[in-house]
């Protein structure tokens, strides 16, 4: 009876030891890849404060298209917004330099920033109107691999028998146009012809391939990442998750190397290891995809991220509660063991503490986890109205500045130079600011209409802004408007306004000395101000 007693009490302290088929060891290399990230991004952030300085400098048109290009490669895989930028203004450019060419490649590389984002609708929009004809072939094959992936992502995001057929069918005539355009020794020849094969079903010709050039090129470590996760997808396909996991950790280490923050190995990595129970390093893991996706701000992704993070999440809760039920059991074993009774209970007694404890940390990490996501939501928010506001803006100065060019060369045609002079004469600089303003405040109103009672609330009455009939916004109220946006730098704050940085501290010293709450927590309580 003792014997089997004992054999019971054994055999339940097993029970929570995962038996782990991976070991530590194996993922050894990419936990201290990530203690480095810091340094990868580091390097990355010189290169691109070099080029941001050598915009500053008295360029021509076509010397800023070539920055603006170096500076959306350096962003595209690195951060969603400026990578949207620059691609923008690749285009501007190229209508500059009146360069079809040009404005084609800025059209193809927002394509791939928008597919990157998950915006499937977007990126065939921009795709449709490149002039595939006047390209060159270097160009053309980037078009076609582009559009090839786009179907094939957006086959892999319906997943259903109606659809996805016709958009592989589709990927496969464009994916066959970009192989036909690359060099048979060439990197981008080799991988092509490995998807095309995987997304055909030929696996094997398609890992053949792969390790081909895993083996055999030169790759730079964005290619490794990319060749090695497409590897991966196959072993996952054959159900072989071990040898999938060591490419993703491979891909994984690859893309922290080259600061690429899109977050897909990372993200299948964790995905694979909660599969197999290892919700520890899954949640590690998981973790890093959610902090790249939030660095690269995608939203799409970010809420990818998210979802599977709330998943692990929610494992390793219940793998906290696992051991709780578990350690029930060991009490109810351990009064049949009168002789360890009081050293068992002890022993439980801690454990029980330290279950408390664990669970308290993780609800309090899921709680500041939503309110993260809730800032994020916010902040993408007030991003969409004020891009879009901005957009109609500059499209409107455009407008009237393709108005004005018209009146100069009729002018200039009919040699009416002193009608020119009136002309210029007629611009009123006061207006134009004065109206810009006013859009700002209509905009920034939309996204925060109780602003101003808000922000009368922090004054007594004798000391709250007062407006002018029809005046939105007065200059105290635009400053704080600004820093309610996130423009906390007191000299963007001038430049923006057209003060000099002491007006701006003196105006910011005296609202605050006159509010009801202290002068330390008044920026903080105007943050705290929500949109609509």
């Amino acid at each position: 009876m003792k014997k089997s007693l004992l054999f019971l009490l054994i055999l339940t302290l097993t029970v929570p030891l995962f038996a782990q088929n991976l070991s530590e060891d194996t993922l050894e290399q990419l936990s201290q890849t990530i203690t480095k990230k810091q340094d990868f991004d580091g390097h990355k952030l010189q290169r691109i404060a070099r080029l941001e300085q050598a915009l500053n400098e008295h360029l021509s048109p076509a010397e800023k298209y070539r920055l603006f290009s170096a500076l959306y490669h350096e962003y595209k895989s690195f951060n969603y917004d400026k990578a949207f930028f620059f691609s923008q203004k690749m285009q501007a450019t190229g209508r500059l330099l009146n360069d079809p060419v040009k404005i084609a490649d800025g059209k193809i590389k927002f394509g791939f920033i928008l597919l990157s984002s998950g915006m499937f609708k977007e990126t065939f929009d921009s795709l449709n109107t490149v002039d595939v004809k006047i390209l060159p072939d270097s160009l053309k094959q980037e078009y076609y691999f582009l559009t090839a992936r786009t179907y094939y992502d957006l086959a892999d995001y319906d997943k259903d028998n109606y659809y996805a057929p016709i958009y592989n069918k589709r990927a496969g005539i464009y994916i066959d146009s970009a192989i036909a355009l690359s060099s048979p020794q060439s990197y981008s020849y080799t991988y092509n012809l490995g998807l095309k094969y995987l997304k055909l079903g030929k696996r094997d010709q398609a890992a053949v391939l792969l390790k081909k050039l895993m083996k055999d090129y030169p790759l730079t470590d964005h290619e490794l990442a990319v060749t090695a996760s497409t590897l991966s997808d196959i072993y996952i396909q054959n159900g072989e998750n071990d040898e999938a996991i060591k490419l993703l950790e491979m891909a994984a280490i690859a893309d922290i190397k080259s600061s690429t923050k899109e977050a897909a190995a990372m993200l299948n990595l964790a995905q694979l290891l909660h599969k197999k129970g290892d919700i520890k390093n899954a949640y590690v893991y998981i973790n890093e995809a959610m902090n790249d996706a939030s660095y690269y701000g995608a939203r799409q992704r970010k809420m990818q991220v998210s979802q599977i993070l709330m998943v692990i999440a929610g494992k390793k809760i219940n793998s906290v509660e696992e051991q709780r039920r578990i350690l029930f059991i060991y009490a109810s074993l351990l009064t049949l063991l009168a002789a360890i009774v009081i050293l068992f209970a002890f022993i439980i007694s801690r454990q029980l503490k330290k279950l408390r404890k664990a669970d308290k940390i993780i609800v309090n990490t899921n709680i500041s986890l939503q309110q993260t996501i809730d800032k994020l939501n916010e902040a993408d928010k007030i991003k969409e109205e004020y891009i879009g506001y901005y957009f109609n803006l500059i499209s409107e100065y455009i407008t009237k500045l393709d108005r004005f060019k018209r009146s100069v060369n009729n002018k200039l045609v009919t040699k009416k130079f002193e009608d020119i002079q009136q002309l210029v004469n007629n611009i009123n600089l006061k207006k134009e600011k004065e109206e810009l303003f006013v859009n700002f405040d209509k905009a920034f109103l939309t996204l925060f209409p109780n602003f101003v009672e808000a922000f009368n609330s922090l004054f007594a009455a004798e000391h709250q802004v007062k407006l002018n009939a029809g005046q939105l916004l007065n200059t105290d109220l635009r400053i704080f408007a600004l820093i309610r946006l996130g423009i906390s730098d007191t000299e963007k704050i001038a430049s923006i306004l057209e003060y000099s940085m002491n007006t701006i501290y003196n105006y910011k010293a005296r609202i605050k000395s006159k509010s009801l709450i202290p002068n330390d927590d008044f920026e903080d309580t105007i943050l705290s101000i929500n949109t609509i």
